[in-house]
């Protein structure tokens, strides 16, 4: 597939100059960090050597305070409260820490996470009613409930609080709970906008044992499973994402919690996390759970203490996600042929496509299949207590949210995020908001969008990369979105040897420029430059530099997302 290379807006040279200066390091590592809002001294201490008393004051949050007063009041009353979350990896972490912590000062507390297939996404009627028939006189919503007016009015009527806390964005209504805790509400002043949902919940446990004078330690204990929500649910690891995932990533290599030193033997990589290998080790499994049987199994495995119980839910949930890998392979097969047979679907600029029998659970996963295929705004449905209920993606620069706001008189109910959201729609309008969606998408997403991006950081030479340069990179860890692992590009590179195909279509190969030493390479899913690439045809490559680890041995390696023959 044809890629752009961008070049990301480089910023003042001068100040990249003196700050290079002032740091001892290389220029165009300095004018990386200018890119990234990163221009004195004094920011790149704090960048360097975040703390946690970076974190943002909880109460900055609206409704913050009457969230702590209601939990306090029922603390003291000994009213029973259910922990209620959604069931996805951000979900089942957030309940798993706001359970943990509450249960610290209560023994009236249980967990609750809907059924994906009974009861669906978000606060569900059943669960209000198990609340109200065993007395939970307060409902604490993490990850849902934003949207959930109606619900929320039924609980009330019910004669049980809610205190929602989401990080989805508010539709014109808020619901009347006792307390909203999203910073995306227009009238929340709290200074960062992108916490996890987990995120909200850890905010919620720092302003309880502030109000309370308690020590710290009692909320941050949870700040690995606070980075796993953030690894997970793609948000910008930027501001107090950044410095709780740097904290968490330190814990969870160092000390991590029960459930997930259970988690990490069982993927294989027991130290040494990054990001990058959260969402890929970690998170699928946590989510398998939800995707395949009951998220609590996620939960029940996350707050263990005793290693043989995180063990045997570890090699449960695992086993969930071998299956899971089967189902959406095989759902992603008969999707891409759906479409392959179809000349309109072909030719659009969106794809939906609906398959009865489809599993629920694994939906979310061919729609980025086929994004990544297609790159395109893709829907993929499945039938569903007689609704047709599907996962949507977006490709990068546009907003699929609004798309559905567009639509949402064809849906029963929608929620999400500008890349990725849920949907229900009623059978009957499958026609209507199939050909709804491809016009407004048609309408507002310019050419340029459905060609895939690599955004360039900025130009060096193959000889400025040693050591001390891998060095101060690893120090901007973590990267994610809007802080994502820089991206260099070498021209004039020249081949070494010859390359070769390895696994499906993967690239190895080595490298080097005049004056140079000799890079080994691997350029993932880019086999078909191995006919084209030639040891005396020149090239530029844009890449990522990594550290590839080989029986105990170490040595740089360059990860290569694009080739372009040098003319």
């Amino acid at each position: 597939m044809e890629k752009r290379w961008a070049k990301v807006e480089q910023g003042d040279e001068n100040i990249a100059k003196n700050l290079a200066l002032e740091l001892n390091i290389d220029k165009n590592l300095a004018q990386i960090l200018v890119q990234r809002g990163i221009t004195n001294f004094e920011d790149a201490r704090y960048f360097f050597r975040p703390t946690l008393t970076q974190l943002h004051d909880p109460f900055l949050m609206k409704d913050m305070e009457l969230a702590v007063i209601r939990i306090t009041k029922a603390l003291q009353n000994h009213e029973k409260i259910m922990v209620y979350g959604d069931y996805d990896v951000d979900g089942t972490t957030a309940v798993a820490l706001t359970y943990s912590f509450f249960s610290q000062f209560t023994s009236e507390i249980i967990y609750y996470i809907p059924d994906r297939h009974k009861e669906g996404y978000g606060i569900s009627t059943a669960g209000i009613d198990f609340a109200a028939a065993n007395e939970f006189s307060l409902i604490i919503a993490l990850d849902c409930g934003i949207r959930s007016v109606d619900k929320i009015d039924y609980a009330k009527s019910l004669g049980i609080d809610f205190i929602i806390c989401d990080h989805h964005l508010p539709g014109e209504i808020l619901p009347k709970a006792i307390a909203v805790l999203d910073p995306k509400r227009t009238d929340c002043e709290y200074p960062f906008k992108e916490l996890s949902g987990c995120g909200i919940g850890f905010k919620l446990a720092q302003a309880y044992c502030q109000a309370n004078d308690l020590p710290d330690e009692l909320y941050e204990k949870y700040l690995d499973l606070c980075m796993v929500s953030i690894a997970a649910d793609i948000v910008p690891v930027v501001d107090e994402n950044r410095v709780l995932a740097y904290f968490g990533l330190n814990k969870l290599n160092e000390n991590p919690c029960t459930g997930l030193k259970a988690l990490m033997l069982i993927s294989g990589k027991t130290t040494t996390y990054s990001i990058t290998d959260v969402v890929f080790l970690l998170a699928p499994r946590i989510n398998a759970a939800g995707r395949m049987g009951d998220a609590k199994d996620a939960v029940k495995m996350l707050l263990s203490d005793e290693e043989s119980l995180a063990d045997e839910h570890s090699t449960f949930i695992n086993a969930q996600n071998t299956d899971r890998k089967s189902f959406d392979q095989n759902i992603t097969k008969e999707a891409l042929a759906i479409i392959q047979e179809n000349d309109v679907l072909i030719n659009r600029k969106t794809t939906v496509v609906y398959q009865q029998d489809w599993n629920k659970g694994v939906i979310g996963i061919v729609a980025s299949r086929l994004t990544e295929t297609y790159y395109r705004p893709t829907i993929v449905l499945t039938e569903s207590n007689g609704n047709y209920t599907g996962s949507a993606r977006s490709v990068v620069g546009y907003d699929l949210y609004e798309a559905l706001v567009s639509c949402s008189h064809l849906l029963e109910q929608f929620g999400g995020h500008k890349y990725a959201a849920g949907l229900t729609i009623k059978p009957e309008n499958l026609t209507l908001f199939t050909e709804k969606f491809e016009e407004v998408v048609a309408a507002t997403i310019t050419p340029d969008l459905l060609i895939p991006e690599i955004k360039i950081d900025c130009e060096i030479e193959l000889n400025q990369i040693d050591a001390k340069f891998h060095r101060i990179l690893l120090q901007m860890a973590p990267f994610g979105p809007q802080h994502m692992a820089p991206i260099f590009v070498s021209k004039g590179v020249s081949l070494i040897g010859n390359a070769q195909i390895v696994g499906i279509n993967h690239l190895k190969l080595s490298v080097k420029q005049q004056n140079s030493a000799i890079f080994e390479a691997i350029a993932f899913g880019l086999g078909e430059f191995e006919s084209i690439l030639e040891p005396n045809k020149l090239f530029s490559i844009c890449y990522t530099i990594e550290e590839n680890v080989w029986k105990d041995k170490k040595r740089l390696q360059l990860n290569i997302k694009g080739i372009k023959i040098d003319e």
